[in-house]
C-alpha cells in the first residue's frame, strides 16, 4: 500500500507539473502590451535618430522590430530578446531571437534591430516558417560614424534588410546571422 502512495503520488505531480508549466505561455498577462510599449519606443528611436529608416518602412511588406537583445559570451555564448511582427503599422505576430554561438569571445553587449521584409515573399516565408533563421539573404543597411543609416543599391534590392543600432556594452560585432527567430505567445 505505501509503494502504490508513492506511485501515485509521483504520477500526480508529474502530470500537475506539465498542466502547470502550460501556465507560463502568458495567456491573461499584459507581456503583449509591454512588448507593444517596446516596439513603439524603438521605432520613435530609430526614426527620430536614423530619419532614413523611414523611408525603408515605406517600402516594407512587414517590420519585425527586436527592442532588445542581450547577448553574452566566454568561450560560449548566447543571445535573447522578444519582439512583434508589424504590418500595416499593426502588430501581428510575437516572436522570440535565439542565438548561440561557440568560439573565442569574451563579454556582454545589447543591442535592438530591425528586420525590414522588403517583398510579399519574404515576410510569407517568414510567417509560415516554425522558426526562421537569419542567413546569407539578409542584407544589412550600414549605420556610418556620423550615426547616418545608408542603404546601397546592393541592399535596397534585398528581399530583408536588416538595421541594427543603439549597441552599448563590450562584445565585438553586433551580426544577425544564426539568430533564429520563433513565434511566441507573450
Amino acid at each position: 500500500m505505501d509503494m502504490m502512495n508513492r506511485r501515485s503520488f509521483t504520477l500526480a505531480a508529474l502530470a500537475g507539473a506539465g498542466m502547470t508549466a502550460a501556465c507560463g505561455n502568458g495567456v491573461g498577462s499584459n507581456g503583449a502590451a509591454e512588448i507593444d510599449a517596446r516596439v513603439d519606443n524603438t521605432l520613435k528611436y530609430l526614426y527620430s535618430n536614423h530619419p532614413n529608416a523611414r523611408n525603408l518602412e515605406a517600402k516594407a511588406n512587414g517590420i519585425l522590430v527586436m527592442p532588445l537583445i542581450t547577448e553574452a559570451g566566454f568561450g560560449v555564448g548566447g543571445g535573447y530578446g522578444r519582439g512583434a511582427l508589424r504590418v500595416n503599422d499593426v502588430t501581428v505576430d510575437y516572436y522570440s531571437a535565439t542565438k548561440g554561438s561557440f568560439g573565442f569571445q569574451i563579454g556582454a553587449s545589447q543591442h535592438a534591430h530591425v528586420l525590414f521584409f522588403m517583398t510579399e515573399g519574404a515576410l510569407a516565408e517568414f510567417r509560415r516558417s516554425n522558426g526562421w533563421a537569419a542567413g546569407a539573404d539578409l542584407k544589412y543597411a550600414a549605420i556610418d560614424e556620423g550615426q547616418t543609416l545608408e542603404i546601397d543599391t546592393t541592399t535596397s534590392l534585398a528581399p530583408v534588410i536588416a538595421v541594427v543600432f543603439g549597441q552599448a556594452g563590450l562584445h565585438v560585432g553586433a551580426t544577425l546571422e544564426g539568430t533564429k527567430y520563433t513565434r511566441i505567445i507573450p
